[in-house]
């Protein structure tokens, strides 16, 4: 697959989309999608499956926008949840429209956004609900977003993979619940909360499911939360991590201080880089002893590459392999 070399002059647009809705043959949909997205110089990644579309897509406003106009289009999609930022420079290697099973994976075939969801909560009214006592509040993300940012009293289930959600809930249930029970028995609220919001679809879904009636999430997630609430008011604390090359975002979506090792994927602070365990494109403190001398000098020689191919205006294919390990 052909490889962005151009590089833009505009200010570069960041768009974060889903939509829960039936595609009944969304194979159809990906080659027309991914040649718009060619034709704007739009990188990035879409996922098209029978249940919807979600992915991040970079590029111009405009170019951006003509994407999204065509999104819209397809069946049941005028309604497309789209959170925009920015980015000081392109952060994805390339563009990719991939068929897939679900296009966020939870595992629960039964589990149908469009039918049962949580209450949607604005990110100006999150604040009040998160910091009532009858109140439970998880992060529905994984172990490694969490570390880097989360909301003040959140449960962080541990979990390596959203699939892990369902088993680490129906294990936690009776605890959680009872731990919160309000006098006179009656169940506590639950509140989740994510990136974008898509993955607290499928959560508040599965709740539901589960016989869990008092269920609300974050509308438009935690982008939506750090865009719209000023600093001063906020419950975040720390950073939120994100799927592309920015790593991570702060209040106001501004870019954040943390990198990414190209070893282990995983974000590093800047705590982290002063490690004596920290070589960029080869180790860090969290996979420096998980790697054998010979992994690291691959690792080694594939940034020294990679270093070779920016200075000439290219991605390498290492760093589009990561790309789409991440994907």
């Amino acid at each position: 697959m052909t490889t962005f070399h151009r590089e833009l002059d505009e200010p570069l647009q960041v768009a974060a989309l889903y939509r829960f809705t039936r595609f009944e043959d969304c194979a159809s949909l990906r080659a027309p999608l991914e040649r718009l997205c060619r034709e704007q110089g739009i990188r990035g990644t879409l996922l098209l499956a029978s249940e919807g579309i979600n992915g991040t897509i970079a590029g111009t406003a405009e170019g951006i926008a003509r994407v999204l106009e065509h999104i819209r289009t397809l069946p049941d999609c005028a309604d497309l949840d789209v959170k925009l930022s920015s980015a000081s420079a392109m952060p994805f290697h390339r563009m990719k429209v991939r068929l897939k099973r679900e296009i966020v994976t939870m595992g629960e075939p039964d589990i149908d956004p469009r039918t049962t969801v949580g209450t949607y909560v604005e990110a100006q009214d999150w604040n009040a609900l998160i910091s009532d006592p009858d109140t439970i509040l998880i992060d529905t993300r994984n172990d490694y977003e969490v570390a880097v940012g989360t909301f003040e009293g959140a449960i962080d289930p541990e979990t390596a993979s959203f699939r892990d959600f369902p088993e680490w809930f129906r294990r936690e249930r009776e605890r959680l619940l009872d731990a919160g029970r309000l006098a006179g028995g009656k169940p506590p609220k639950v509140a989740m909360f994510c990136t974008g919001g898509i993955r607290c679809e499928k959560s508040t879904a599965f709740l539901k499911q589960e016989g869990i009636e008092d269920v609300y999430h974050l509308k438009g997630g935690i982008l939506k939360y750090l865009e719209t609430v000023p600093e001063e008011e906020s419950l975040w604390r720390g950073e939120c991590f994100v799927f592309d090359q920015r790593v991570t975002i702060g209040h106001g979506l501004v870019e954040g201080s943390y990198a990414l090792c190209h070893a282990c994927r995983l974000p590093v602070s800047e705590e982290d880089r002063a490690s004596p365990l920290y070589e960029e494109g080869v180790s860090c403190p969290a996979c420096h002893s998980q790697r054998t001398d010979e992994q690291r000098a691959s690792y080694r020689e594939r940034q020294r590459q990679e270093d070779l191919a920016a200075a000439r205006g290219r991605a390498h294919v290492g760093a589009v392999q990561a790309d789409d390990r991440a994907a």
